[in-house]
């Protein structure tokens, strides 16, 4: 991206034209309604659909499963765009970069031809099913259960926090199918839930601190009934190694989207200090918004530069999980620092809802908190010193 007169070396012209449209998209078809998505809790479902048909949506996957054959990069691209247009609700991340991804590198060809095309056109939205009320990032402590029956497997548990869990079609539902098994029990099973099948109720939209246009819900299973067929992976009992080889990648798109909700805090506040005046003068003239910007812009331009080479590690396929962990607390770390110093410069009004420095504040804490917490991300990186 471009920060000042400085360009990311990954971008090229066709990531140009993808920001393009990607910013076009959200000026037109999310913009104008954030409010009313705050109001109700949750996105539009017609807005995944508008983002498949101009291409924006799964544009890593492959085109034989109706995907853009694109790169990581141009998911980057599109979560950048949507950081400069302050909004938190549409679930494009959890959508195209995770959902998409397990069904993609675990899934068959019949199911992936089956089920990826749904998300690529934004037909279906896609959510997965990990947190539930008693276990946050200790995933081996699960208790949702697939037993088989038959040909099919019954679901019986509850998760909560599930982003898209009010619009979503296709679930990914993480589960123990071995109940003494520790990590070796838990296994990814896949739910077509569009038409709200008997055994799954979707719960309340959580009232949440930030990010009210996205809708985060409880999910409920009582004997769900799925078919047998849905397991990722040849076997039962690998859905914990499943999750650790994707996380990497949903840990740096946290990362990738708290740079660029950094930059734009910064930027945005720079524009309000060189407009507002305070005792006769515009508040940049005064040393100390000058200093913390200065400070502000140092720190951004320094994550840039790690997330740039962390994003193109990933591409290359040689991001590992210490140095994505790495990204992923430091950046949201230094993202909520950044938002928070930006904010205090922006005076009462930084206070005020109605200015998007005050929803990126909010908006910006959780990221300390999902794909992992922080305080987990440390605990992964001293395992590997």
């Amino acid at each position: 991206m471009v920060i000042g007169e400085r360009r990311s070396a990954w971008m090229n012209e066709e990531l140009d034209s993808v920001r393009d449209l990607a910013r076009t998209f959200f000026a037109r078809e999310v913009t104008p309604h954030l409010e009313r998505f705050v109001k109700q809790g949750f996105p539009d479902a017609a807005v995944y659909r508008q983002a498949g048909a101009l291409g924006l949506l799964c544009m890593s996957i492959p085109e034989k499963y109706g995907g853009g054959g694109g790169s990581f990069l141009h998911e980057a691209v599109l979560m950048e765009e949507q950081a400069r247009a302050f909004d938190t609700s549409v679930q494009l991340g959890v959508h195209s970069v995770i959902v998409a991804h397990y069904l993609l590198a675990y899934g068959t060809e019949e199911q992936k031809l089956r089920w990826l095309p749904k998300l690529a056109s934004g037909e279906w939205v896609g959510a997965i099913a990990m947190t539930e009320p008693g276990t946050g990032s200790d995933l081996q402590a699960i208790t949702t259960r697939a037993v088989r029956d038959g040909d099919d497997y019954l679901i019986n548990g509850t998760k909560t926090f599930i982003s898209s869990g009010h619009n979503c079609g296709l679930l990914i539902i993480v589960a123990k199918t071995e109940a003494t098994s520790g990590a070796a029990g838990i296994s990814l099973v896949v739910a077509e839930v569009a038409d709200n099948p008997l055994g799954f109720a979707r719960g309340r939209i959580l009232d949440k601190i930030g990010q009210k246009g996205q809708d985060t819900t409880e999910l409920f299973f009582d004997d769900l009934r799925v078919p047998s067929s849905n397991l990722l992976g040849p076997v039962e009992g690998e859905g914990f190694r499943q999750l650790m080889s994707q996380l990497p990648q949903e840990r740096l798109s946290c990362a990738v989207s708290g740079i660029a909700v950094a930059e734009t805090a910064i930027q945005a506040t720079i524009e309000y200090t060189k407009t507002r005046e305070a005792f006769g003068r515009p508040l940049f003239a005064m040393q100390n918004t000058r200093f913390e910007l200065a400070e502000c812009s140092t720190i951004a331009r320094v994550a840039r530069s790690f997330v740039d080479d962390c994003i193109q590690q990933h591409v290359r396929g040689e991001l590992d999980v210490p140095t994505a962990a790495m990204a992923k607390y430091w950046i949201t770390d230094q993202q909520c620092a950044i938002v928070d110093r930006c904010l205090q410069l922006f005076g009462g009004y930084g206070y005020m809802a109605e200015y998007p420095i005050a929803r990126m504040w909010v908006d910006s804490r959780v990221q300390r908190i999902y794909a992992g917490a922080n305080e987990i991300m440390k605990e992964l990186i001293a395992r590997s010193l």
